[in-house]
C-alpha cells in the first residue's frame, strides 16, 4: 500500500477549502493517468487496485529469474516532438530509460521458408519487395509512396478532447488535416485485406495482413502506414523495462505527486445517492467517499458489477450488447508461450517474426485462430528480461477464449494438458528453426485467454478490447466527445480505460488525461500538466517484486 496520508476518505463531507476528492477504481494505465493529471490539477486522488501490481494488461510476471513481458510490442510516442511523447513525459513513463528501435517492423515467413522483411525505411522496403515480386511493382510503389508521406505526419490528438478545444486550436488542427484529407480517405477506405488480394505474388498476398504480427482483419491501410512510418522515425520503439517498467514509472510519478494507491483492495460496488456517485464499497463492507469516482477497470465489470446493471447509455448498450457479440469487432484472446533458455539464438535471427503455419502444424497448435505463430526474441527488446547469459522468447497466437475458459471450468486436468500441448508444440517448433535450442530450454510458461482474464480482470482475456476502424470506434468517439465519458442519469462518475477510450496504451493514457480535463471543467479547476523531471537511470530493480502465476491464476 502506498499512501500520501492527510485525507479522511471515510468521511462523507470534505473540510471547507480542502481539495476535491476523487476515487479511482483500477491502477491500469488509464487509472494512473487520470490520477497523475488529477494530482497535477489540484485534486486529492486515491486509487483502489485489486491486484498487487500497477498496469492492468500492461504487465509482466516472473519465473526462475526470467521476466515474461506480456504487453508492449511497440509504443507510440517514444521520439520527441509529438503529442503522444508529451503525454508519456508528463506521466514519467520514459524517465531515465533508453529506447530500443529496430530497422524492421516484422518478418513474415511462410510454411515453405520464404520470407518478407517489412523494413521501416520506405526505400529499403520498396527495394526488398520489388526483388520479391517485380510483377507487383505498381502496388509496391503505391504503398511505399504513401508510407513516405506518413513519415511527416503528426496530427493525431492525444492532449485534449474535441469539446474542450478552443476555436484557435480547432482552426490549427483543421489547417494540418486539410492537405491530408485525400490521403486519409483513401488509406482509411481501403482495407488491407482487399489491398493484399490484388498482389500476384502468393507470399505477399498472405504476408501483408501480418505486418502487425497477427492479422487484424478489419484494419485499413492507414494504421499500417502510420505505425511503420512512426517506427522509421524512432517513434514506435520499445522502452527499457518493458510493459511493467512503463507501469512502474507511471506509478512512481503518481505517488511522487502525492497520490495514494491501495493494492489488494477489491471494490465491490460504486455507492450512489440521489443519482450521484459518492464513493465505493470494498469487499468486507468498508466504505470510502469522494466528490467524484473514476471507473478505470474492465468495462463490463464497471457496468454489470460495480453499477449492478442500473446505469448505461445507448452507446455502452450498443458496445456491450451488440458489438461485443461480433467476433470481428473485438480482439480475441491470446495464448502466450514464454520460453527461457541458456545462451542465445543466431545473431541474424529476426527479433520478431510471424510464421504462417502449414495445415499439419495448425492442426497441432491448440485453439489457433489464424494459422500463424508469432515468435519474438524478447531479450533483444530490453535488458533485464533474462538472467545473465540467458534469453527469453515469447511465442503467441490469437485463440478462442470460450474453449479455454470452459475447459478450465469443467476439467482442470484437461486444461493443463492442453496448455502442455501448446508448450510442446512451441518447443518442437523452435528446435526446427533454431537447431539445438531444445536442449538449452530451462522454462516453458503458458498463459491462455483464461489466464489473462484472471490475472488482469479483463473481459474474455481481450488485451486490446474493441478493434479500431470499426463501428466500435465511432461509439467510443461519441462516448468521449458527446457523453464526455459519463453515463446519463449518473453524476459524479467518469469512465476510463480501454473499453471506454479505446485500446492501445497511448489512447488509454490520453483517455485518463481527458477525464482529468473534464473533471477540471466541472470543478472549476485549471487543468495543469508538466513533464516529469526525474532523471534517475532506469534499472531492472525498479520492476520491484514480480509475482509468479500460481495455479489459481493459470
Amino acid at each position: 500500500m502506498r499512501r500520501s496520508g492527510r485525507v479522511q476518505w471515510s468521511e462523507r463531507e470534505r473540510a471547507p477549502g480542502a481539495k476535491p476528492r476523487v476515487i479511482i477504481v483500477g491502477a491500469g494505465v488509464g487509472g494512473l493517468s487520470a490520477g497523475c493529471y488529477g494530482q497535477m490539477s489540484g485534486m486529492e486522488t486515491r486509487v483502489f487496485e485489486k491486484h498487487v501490481l500497477p498496469g492492468g494488461c500492461c504487465t509482466a510476471w516472473s519465473r526462475d529469474g526470467y521476466v515474461f513481458d506480456y504487453c508492449i510490442e511497440w509504443l507510440t510516442g517514444t521520439a520527441p516532438g509529438n503529442e503522444a511523447h508529451q503525454v508519456w513525459r508528463e506521466l514519467g513513463a520514459l524517465d531515465g530509460k533508453t529506447i530500443r528501435n529496430f530497422e524492421v517492423f516484422n518478418t513474415v515467413v511462410d510454411d515453405d521458408g520464404r520470407s518478407v522483411v517489412f523494413y521501416n525505411d520506405p526505400d529499403r522496403l520498396e527495394r526488398h519487395l520489388l526483388r520479391l515480386s517485380p510483377a507487383d511493382a505498381p502496388l509496391i510503389r503505391s504503398f511505399c509512396r504513401d508510407l513516405r508521406r506518413f513519415t511527416d505526419i503528426d496530427i493525431f490528438p492525444f492532449l485534449k478532447p474535441a469539446p474542450l478545444l478552443t476555436l484557435r486550436e480547432k482552426a490549427r488542427a483543421l489547417r494540418k488535416i486539410l492537405p491530408l484529407l485525400n490521403l486519409f480517405r483513401r488509406t482509411a477506405g481501403t482495407s488491407m485485406e482487399s489491398f493484399a488480394a490484388r498482389f500476384e505474388d502468393p507470399l505477399l498476398r498472405r504476408a501483408l495482413p501480418f505486418v502487425f504480427f497477427q492479422d487484424h482483419e478489419v484494419f485499413p491501410l492507414l494504421p499500417y502506414l502510420f505505425n511503420i512510418a512512426g517506427a522509421h522515425q524512432s517513434n514506435a520503439g520499445f522502452p527499457q523495462g518493458g510493459s511493467l517498467g512503463l507501469a512502474r514509472s507511471i506509478e512512481e510519478r503518481y505517488t511522487s505527486l502525492g497520490g495514494r494507491i491501495d493494492y489488494r483492495t477489491r471494490v465491490e460496488r460504486i455507492l450512489i445517492e440521489d443519482g450521484r456517485a459518492v464513493g465505493v464499497e470494498l469487499r468486507g463492507g468498508e466504505r470510502h467517499y469522494a466528490d467524484h469516482v473514476v471507473a478505470a477497470c474492465d468495462g463490463a465489470t464497471t457496468l454489470d458489477r460495480l453499477l449492478k446493471g442500473r446505469y448505461s447509455s445507448p452507446r455502452t448498450d450498443r458496445l456491450f450488447q451488440s458489438v461485443l457479440g461480433t467476433p470481428k469487432l473485438v480482439y480475441p484472446g491470446v495464448v502466450s508461450v514464454f520460453v527461457g533458455f541458456a545462451g542465445d539464438v543466431a545473431p541474424d535471427a529476426p527479433h520478431s517474426a510471424t510464421y504462417l503455419l502449414s495445415a499439419a502444424d495448425s492442426a497441432r497448435l491448440p485453439g489457433v485462430l489464424q494459422d500463424s505463430l508469432v515468435v519474438q526474441l524478447r531479450s533483444r527488446f530490453s535488458d533485464g528480461l533474462a538472467p545473465p547469459g540467458k534469453s527469453v522468447i515469447h511465442c503467441s497466437y490469437f485463440s478462442d477464449y470460450t474453449s479455454w475458459k470452459e475447459l478450465r471450468r469443467t476439467d482442470r486436468r484437461a486444461y493443463r494438458a492442453r496448455k502442455q500441448e501448446a508448450g510442446r508444440f512451441v518447443r518442437e517448433f523452435l528446435e526446427r528453426h533454431h537447431p539445438g535450442i531444445a536442449a538449452r530450454i530451462e522454462v516453458v510458461d503458458v498463459a491462455t485467454p483464461a489466464t489473462t482474464e484472471r490475472y488482469t480482470g479483463n473481459l474474455h482475456g481481450s488485451i486490446l478490447a474493441w478493434k479500431s476502424y470499426t463501428e466500435a470506434d465511432g461509439l467510443i468517439q461519441h462516448l468521449i466527445e458527446k457523453d464526455r465519458l459519463q453515463l446519463p442519469g449518473l453524476d459524479g462518475l467518469w469512465l476510463a480505460g480501454q473499453w471506454f477510450t479505446g485500446g492501445g496504451l497511448i489512447r488509454v493514457a490520453a483517455g485518463g488525461r481527458f477525464v482529468a480535463q473534464y473533471l477540471c471543467e466541472e470543478l472549476g479547476l485549471k487543468f495543469r500538466a508538466w513533464e516529469s523531471t526525474a532523471g534517475e537511470t532506469w534499472h531492472p530493480g525498479k520492476l520491484g517484486h514480480l509475482p509468479q502465476l500460481d495455479k489459481s491464476m493459470r
